[in-house]
């Protein structure tokens, strides 16, 4: 199928980016924004243990990046990890269109509500963004659940 090759090459720049996070010391989890013909606009990773600030989330971080946007309803938002809530807010807030999740075992967050919600969501169920996540969480528990709001 054309669109599932088309969303594997925009999830692999949201690993790349998790990749990146991960060699500055923080959690490993990207993100990219891209227009619905695959064009990149704008790509982050999660940055809050690099600079101490707990809204830098990858989607967040790619979300500032792509700057104001008369609309946001054709982009397409891809994430190696499915959103927390905060980051599904910020979906449903802005109406993204298509959000690609390289895997959700690890980590359900808001999908089904943004499905629920009207927003076209795709699990690629990625192994190598399982793999390289639940790597660190062994390694960082306690990053890990401040990141997601467990005690």
């Amino acid at each position: 199928m054309a669109d599932n090759r088309l969303y594997e090459e925009m999830l692999a720049v949201a690993l790349e980016e998790a990749r990146i996070g991960l060699a500055e010391g923080g959690i490993p989890i990207g993100a990219a924004l891209f227009t619905s013909g695959g064009q990149l606009v704008s790509r982050g990773h999660n940055r809050r243990v690099q600079q101490g600030d707990p809204s830098v989330h990858g989607e967040t971080d790619a979300f500032r990046a792509a700057g104001r946007q008369k609309s946001y309803r054709d982009l397409v938002m891809v994430t190696t990890l499915a959103p927390c809530w905060y980051c599904s807010g910020l979906v449903r807030q802005f109406r993204i269109g298509t959000l690609v999740v390289g895997e959700s075992r690890t980590f359900a967050g808001g999908v089904e509500w943004l499905r629920e919600s009207g927003v076209k969501v795709i699990d690629l169920d990625s192994a190598a963004c399982r793999e390289l996540l639940e790597g660190y969480i062994a390694a960082n528990p306690a990053v890990w659940n401040e990141d997601i709001g467990e005690e």
